[in-house]
């Protein structure tokens, strides 16, 4: 038995529903840029990447700031929410833009902690576009050793 031939008069390609989905999400960001103009950028605040993890001596938050300086970042403990903010500064081009994905303007990350933290003990260090921030928690909160008493 023969199977159909299918003829097109253009290439061949199989249709793809999630790039046609990141092709609207693209229009539809242009067209509210075009509106919304410069105005909504500075005002937009975005939430860079981030990583946290916990070991037996602190809290770890590893948070993605390529080509931020250290003065335009802020990390701020008030209780147990920590909150790094900054901006990252858009650099002076010649020419016109053709196509841009780096994000610019104001950032916020906020993290709420456990109540076992020594908020005087806490460290940032920014380090090859990483920003690590080391909360140790309290001595109560780490863990111990119990030993076993008996034959």
């Amino acid at each position: 038995m023969a199977l159909p031939a299918v003829r097109s008069s253009g290439p061949l390609g199989r249709w793809d529903p999630f790039r046609e989905f990141e092709d609207l999400h693209g229009r539809l960001g242009r067209l509210l840029d075009s509106v919304a103009g410069s105005v909504a950028d500075s005002v937009r605040a975005w939430a860079p990447l981030a990583d946290v993890s916990e070991t037996g001596e602190a809290y770890l938050v590893e948070v993605e700031l390529p080509g931020v300086q250290r003065d335009d970042i802020i990390v701020d403990l008030a209780g147990t929410e920590l909150s790094i903010s900054g901006e990252v500064r858009e650099k002076e081009r010649q020419g016109l833009f053709r196509h841009r994905t780096r994000r610019v303007g104001q950032f916020s990350y906020q993290l709420t902690l456990p109540q076992d933290v020594d908020a005087d003990g806490i460290e940032a260090d920014l380090a090859d576009g990483v920003l690590t921030v080391r909360v140790p928690k309290t001595e109560a909160a780490k863990p111990r050793r119990i030993i076993i008493n008996g034959k």
